[in-house]
């Protein structure tokens, strides 16, 4: 009862065919569906950002997966992806989004990436899932979706330390990978005391 489910960013643009796709991204999404059976209390995550996100690399005239440094610290540019309104913001057609509670767009303003659920990346502005969580006595978290190595990642890490038990399906998750982060991140969250599981 004191559980929530939190669907991370299953979204099209992550997907096979999409602007930023993680290899494989939509092959979990029937298991995330089955997963939704267990829990009362379900949250969908949601990339949200608008054309002139700071985040973009379009908008610095600069390569995909570069750095650049930002007030909040240093941040990738990535591809344009889940622009406010686009199809590729979209969920996944295949992903049930009935049963959710709650849907939460991370990442709409424009000078702010946002990974975590919880927090935009200048650790600082919250999203209000943890009143949100708090309000309906959730203890304990359950984490999937996309990508392992960033959004589930950061989203994991402030649960844990914002006091949550927190676990991630391992199996109902995919990284991208970009300089070993999958490897980095495994090992940061197992640090941190979250269990990776597997559903199945």
């Amino acid at each position: 009862m004191n559980s929530a489910l939190i669907i991370i960013d299953m979204q099209n643009d992550f997907c096979t065919g999409g602007a930023l796709a993680v290899k494989d991204g939509e092959k979990i999404i029937q298991c995330i569906n089955d997963a939704q059976k267990e829990f009362k209390t379900i949250i969908l995550t949601q990339d949200w950002h608008p054309q002139e996100h700071s985040s973009f690399a379009s908008n610095h005239g600069a390569e995909p997966y570069t750095n650049i440094e930002m007030e909040y610290g240093s941040q990738i540019l990535w591809p344009d992806h889940c622009v406010q309104g686009s199809t590729g913001a979209n969920f996944h057609r295949d992903l049930n989004t009935n049963k959710s509670d709650l849907i939460l767009r991370k990442g709409s303003n424009p000078k702010i990436d946002s990974y975590s659920a919880f927090f935009e990346n200048d650790k600082n502005t919250t999203t209000g899932l943890e009143g949100y969580l708090i309000k309906k006595d959730i203890k304990r978290l359950y984490l999937c979706g996309l990508a392992f190595d960033y959004c589930v990642f950061y989203s994991a890490l402030d649960g844990a330390n914002l006091g949550f038990e927190v676990f991630v399906f391992k199996d109902l998750t995919k990284a991208i990978d970009l300089n070993d982060s999958k490897k980095t991140a495994k090992k940061s969250m197992i640090e941190k005391g979250i269990k990776l599981i597997n559903f199945s």
